[in-house]
């Protein structure tokens, strides 16, 4: 059945262009834009967007659903989840297939897709974390990529779990370089942190806030050099995810400088959270341990400068929560069995527009970090990440004037606690569009499980 929607009178922002413009949807695309009033077009839905930005969906191209981790689960589903991504202005995520060791990457693709399909409220593609590569696993590689997962993740960090050695890092590496496929890298000396972990403990240092000194920067820096220098040998592309410190954003810029293929990631809890959340007492710091970690307050002001630059590329959240109450608890007594995740996929729109209010950003650079490169960097754009003839209508009215104050009591993710509770900011979702379907309107919820559908993805569209 055919359906047409008008979004009239909105400023309709992308990462290129700021303009007065009615929006025709049709069938779930756009179908063409028209400076206000000019055409008479008739729709089932006209939709007021006087006063409003009209946005492309943001692309959350780093979230953690439903995730085995620290003998714990994620905390949100694909359901709830992806419900409170939409909430927050998000159409599209990119979640992460886990492969575990020992086992094939088909059967960790095969379980996330287990868990998503037909709970998911908006549009979904996939990662996938390469636990153990070997010959069969990077022949798998060649075939995920002709399904559009075009992706692989490596960690430096998690000895004994996800952890990679460098020559199982440099062969992955090689791979990709051959079969378009982008190696996403965290990037920490997670055998120096399991040493000053135990250092740690043994001196009875068993607070949250250890967690933060152990996970040393320089650690994430000697390990974003080394993923370099790999990525450069194999001459293959390198995103590095969650990049928190200074010394990381360098050998970023270091390498970009010499022209290498090689992006960054940075996300919310960097750049408005710090170190001094992780030594709140009582074990609530407990709340804000991730990895990397939160840093010292003076490390922000490179993350942002990075982001002006482009020399960091993308805003993504980690998404992965865990309740303080059960789950982050685990940890009372050992900071390192605090599981590590926070929440935040329905915060990120909101707190990078209070950056615009703030002026560290510009609107159409807020729009570029959020929903357009991360749709080039993993092969969405421009079916995601914009609003042009033949994109797909993942479309946000957002109301630039309105505030709210952030609440665990108020938000839609499944976690007790909120890592920005109390925090006052400019700004808000007003109106959702995945695929030209309302799912949020005026603030109510009127999406459903099922209407996202898994997206296969080209190769990276980002590379010099």
């Amino acid at each position: 059945m055919s359906s047409r929607t008008v979004i009239r009178h909105g400023l309709v922002i992308t990462a290129s262009d700021e303009i007065h413009a009615d929006v025709l949807v049709e069938d779930g695309r756009i179908a063409a834009l028209a400076t206000p009033d000019s055409q008479s077009w008739t729709a089932d839905r006209v939709i007021d967007a006087t006063g409003k930005y009209v946005i492309p969906g943001g692309v959350d191209a780093h979230t953690h659903m439903e995730l085995p981790f620290g003998g714990t689960h994620a905390s949100d589903t694909f359901a709830t989840g992806t419900r409170a991504a939409a909430w927050g202005g998000t159409t599209t995520i990119v979640d992460f297939a886990v492969q575990s060791v020992g086992h094939t990457l088909r059967e960790g693709l095969d379980a996330w897709h287990a868990k998503a399909e037909g709970n998911c409220a908006i549009d979904y593609a996939f990662h996938m974390i390469v636990s153990d590569a070997n010959d069969e696993t990077l022949k798998e590689m060649d075939l995920l990529i002709e399904e559009g997962i075009t992706s692989f993740k490596q960690f430096m960090a998690y000895p004994g779990v996800f952890y990679s050695d460098d020559g199982q890092i440099l062969r992955a590496m090689q791979r990709s370089a051959e079969n378009g496929g982008l190696i996403m890298m965290h990037a920490e000396n997670g055998i120096a942190i399991d040493v000053l972990v135990q250092q740690a403990l043994a001196r009875g240092e068993t607070d949250p806030r250890y967690h933060g000194e152990v996970r040393k920067a320089l650690l994430e820096a000697e390990a974003t050099h080394r993923a370099i220098r790999l990525a450069q040998v194999a001459g293959a592309p390198l995103y590095v995810v969650h990049v928190s410190a200074t010394e990381a954003v360098t050998e970023l810029a270091r390498a970009r400088d010499e022209g290498l293929n090689v992006f960054g990631e940075t996300c919310p809890q960097y750049l408005f959270l710090s170190a001094d959340n992780l030594a709140e007492p009582d074990f609530e710091g407990a709340k804000y341990v991730c990895s990397t970690p939160l840093r010292p307050r003076e490390h922000q002001a490179a993350l942002w400068r990075a982001l002006r630059t482009n020399d960091l590329q993308v805003v993504s959240t980690d998404h992965c929560p865990f309740c303080f109450t059960g789950q982050k608890e685990l940890g009372r007594g050992d900071f390192s069995k605090i599981p590590n995740g926070l929440p935040g996929v329905e915060n990120r729109m909101d707190l990078l527009h209070q950056a615009v209010v703030d002026g560290r950003i510009s609107r159409r650079r807020w729009i570029e970090i959020a929903c357009a490169t991360p749709a080039r960097m993993f092969g969405l754009y421009p079916k995601k990440g914009t609003i042009a003839p033949g994109s797909d209508a993942d479309i946000v009215l957002y109301d630039p004037h309105a505030e709210q104050v952030m609440s665990a009591a108020t938000h839609h993710m499944n976690v007790d606690y909120s890592a920005y509770e109390g925090k006052r900011v400019t700004g808000r979702v007003e109106t959702v569009l995945s695929r030209g379907e309302p799912v949020i309107v005026q603030r109510e919820y009127t999406g459903r499980a099922g209407h996202g559908v898994f997206t296969p993805r080209s190769t990276c569209q980002y590379l010099n």
